[in-house]
């Protein structure tokens, strides 16, 4: 092995890149035009572009395996997320004879489907919680959340993994539009809707084992704990689990290691668990490396990425000297604090945000360690996830609060200017007595989310300010109210909507904001600077008013048009931002003007998204009535049928012409005459061949 490509970006392709360099390898960064200025391109020893946008580019199996031949690497890896677990990206590395830094394609395959893997660990006898053995209809859902009596339940992504396609269920008359969200979002991140379902477990803490293997021999490196997240998303890890009976801890360790040991795990990987009491249960495996990895990386002294490396080279655990004999017990505690270009809103959402930034400044010195991919002047790419830097504190020889202790100071000296962060948030989550004491669990921050709430970030603290939220108008003014109905943008002539000005695909799960960015590689000392302020700035007649956006993100699907009727609560807009779909309602009734923007546009918070003309509106008496024609054609089934037709013999009088030219008749008439009417029923008829690397779609 001499030349390692990374198929990722940020701050795990600089890990990645740093790892390389240690073992001797070559290393080769790709980057998307929305990545020209990311410092991951800068790190690597050399860089290639990638054609498509943001995270498709990332996401093109076909175009990184070309690159990497081109290129003559010889290794591949995935980091985490994009094709990190993408059994098929594997197998195509493994048949161009290019290794894959990560378990084998049968591995992945026998994890990555999660309902699949819930079966594996039952072979193992790892404790399962109640669910679906495999994909489930809504019917079915709603059954199993009968069986429970009363309990919640968590709808999940059968593909899923880091949150995406997944929500918590506490009554059954929610649980429709969960599942309709769940699966959207499955089929944007994934490519697959399919979900299933699983009782959820109340109070529970998440723990999870780290494995490394070589495909004969299986270590252990002890476990973390991950229970500090916010709508099931991680945001502070800690290594090892503090307050943990040593009898759990085992049977923890053990269930994992049972499970990696049956399929042969090669390379690192986790086993997670939820656990309350004395119970434990088995809720997915991980067959990739964590972005959490850094703490058990810190009290172990294991280079996991090194291993990883290695590994893929043909090492042993023998050889790296890391079989279960060589590992010590963990060595104090660390703790991870993931810094997100992200705001806290009081109902329990979370805003992303997007800027410039300012100012760039991470602690350093012992104990302390900053994985990040920003610097001052870099303008943020919202097309991507929200993370900015994982700021890793270790206490050798301390306690747990010793950790904390050390991570509260190391968040007073951090310095973020230009893009708001959470931070704040942070430094008051690590001031409050009961993450000292242990008293947290999985949905600690929804229950105690007015705590935490008014913690917005600070742009240059002293650590006698840490856990304090003092904040300037600019940065308060990013916590807008949600959706806010404002006397807002138009136009003397009521024209073409006001659109967003950026395009992207619109089913890419991470595409938001791509405003100002540049297409090709420029200086990084000069990056460009999105603009905002022409999206929001007009005024309106009186009697018109505009629904916004309640955050910057990528329009999913518009339910309305102009001329239809919005009453009050309406749903008229879904919207994806932070890995999750997000319903707008109208805040006020009238009648539909115009739209301010297009399924597939990106748009900065406070974008006007539909103009109404102020009228009493009334909702429909029956819930299934909608107050709309029912033969009324919705815009998005207009367009497929549209689009259906355009291949259809009468709307394509060219090519009937060539074929009559010849003496042919068309495909159609060949059908028309063999068939019965209504008994022919055509699918794909508007796939088009993937041959976007030589043609373009408008061909």
């Amino acid at each position: 092995m001499r030349r390692l490509l990374i198929a990722n970006r940020g701050e795990i392709a600089i890990r990645v890149a740093r790892a390389a360099f240690d073992a001797g390898l070559t290393s080769v960064a790709v980057y998307a035009p929305e990545d020209a200025q990311s410092l991951h391109r800068h790190r690597a020893d050399e860089a290639l572009p990638l054609e498509g946008r943001g995270a498709r580019a990332y996401l093109d199996i076909e175009q990184i395996v070309a690159l990497a031949l081109a290129h003559g690497c010889d290794a591949v890896h995935p980091g985490y997320g994009f094709l990190s677990e993408n059994a098929e990206f594997a197998a195509r590395l493994e048949a161009e004879g290019i290794a894959f830094v990560g378990p084998t394609p049968d591995t992945l395959a026998a994890l990555g489907d999660k309902a699949k893997a819930r079966g594996l660990a039952a072979s193992c006898g790892i404790p399962l919680l109640k669910g679906s053995d495999g994909p489930v209809t809504l019917a079915e859902a709603a059954a199993f959340m009968d069986s429970l009596n009363g309990a919640s339940v968590l709808v999940k992504a059968v593909a899923g993994g880091g949150g995406r396609g997944m929500r918590m269920v506490e009554t059954p008359d929610a649980l429709e539009e969960a599942f309709t969200r769940c699966a959207s979002e499955a089929q944007a991140a994934f490519g697959k809707p399919a979900l299933y379902v699983e009782e959820y477990l109340p109070e529970a803490r998440h723990v999870e084992v780290q494995l490394l293997g070589d495909g004969d021999g299986l270590s252990h490196l002890w476990e973390r704990e991950c229970s500090i997240q916010r709508r099931r998303q991680k945001i502070v890890e800690t290594a090892p689990c503090p307050n943990l009976d040593e009898d759990l801890r085992q049977a923890l360790i053990s269930a994992a290691l049972s499970l990696g040991r049956t399929v042969g795990y090669r390379s690192a990987g986790t086993v997670e668990f939820l656990v309350a009491g004395d119970r434990f249960a088995f809720i997915e495996a991980n067959a990739r490396l964590q972005v959490e990895h850094t703490v058990t990386e810190e009290v172990c002294g294991v280079d996991l990425v090194l291993a990883q490396l290695e590994i893929a080279k043909g090492g042993t655990l023998a050889d790296l000297g890391l079989t279960q004999g060589e590992i010590a017990a963990p060595r104090g505690f660390a703790v991870q604090a993931r810094i997100n270009m992200e705001t806290l809103t009081a109902d329990g959402g979370v805003k992303p945000s997007g800027g410039t930034l300012e100012a760039f400044e991470l602690p350093n010195g012992p104990g302390l360690r900053a994985d990040g991919f920003g610097y001052a002047g870099y303008a943020t790419s919202p097309a991507f996830d929200s993370l900015l830097a994982k700021l890793v504190v270790h206490a050798p020889q301390g306690d747990f609060a010793s950790a904390l202790n050390k991570a509260r100071r190391a968040l007073a000296e951090t310095r973020i200017e230009g893009v708001a962060t959470n931070l704040g948030f942070l430094r008051k989550l690590f001031a409050d007595p009961r993450l000292r004491n242990g008293q947290v669990h999985t949905n600690f921050i929804d229950e105690h989310l007015a705590d935490f709430v008014d913690a917005v970030p600070d742009s240059a603290s002293t650590p006698t300010q840490a856990g304090k939220s003092a904040v300037g108008d600019a940065l308060a003014k990013t916590a807008a109210k949600s959706a806010e109905l404002e006397q807002g943008p138009s136009t003397a002539d009521g024209g073409d909507a006001a659109l967003a000005g950026a395009k992207v695909d619109a089913v890419d799960p991470l595409a938001v904001l791509d405003h100002g960015k540049s297409g090709g590689a420029s200086d990084i000392a000069a990056p460009p600077t999105p603009a905002v302020a022409e999206l929001v700035k007009e005024d309106l007649p009186p009697g018109v008013v505009s629904i916004r956006a309640p955050m910057q993100g990528t329009i999913v699907s518009i339910e309305v048009e102009a001329g239809d009727g919005v009453w009050l609560g309406r749903q008229v807009v879904v919207m994806e931002a932070m890995k999750m779909e997000h319903v707008v309602t109208a805040q006020a009734s009238g009648v539909v003007q115009r739209l301010g923007v297009r399924p597939g546009d990106t748009v900065f918070e406070g974008h006007p998204l539909i103009y109404l003309a102020q009228a009493d509106v009334q909702a429909p008496a029956s819930k299934g009535d909608q107050g709309q024609d029912l033969e009324r054609i919705r815009p998005d089934l207009r367009e497929v049928l549209e689009r259906k037709a355009a291949g259809h013999d009468e709307n394509r009088p060219e090519a009937v012409t060539k074929r009559r030219r010849t003496g042919h008749r068309t495909a159609r008439e060949n059908i028309a005459d063999l068939c019965d009417e209504g008994t022919f029923i055509e699918y794909g008829s508007i796939v088009v061949a993937g041959q976007r690397r030589r043609r373009s779609m408008e061909d």
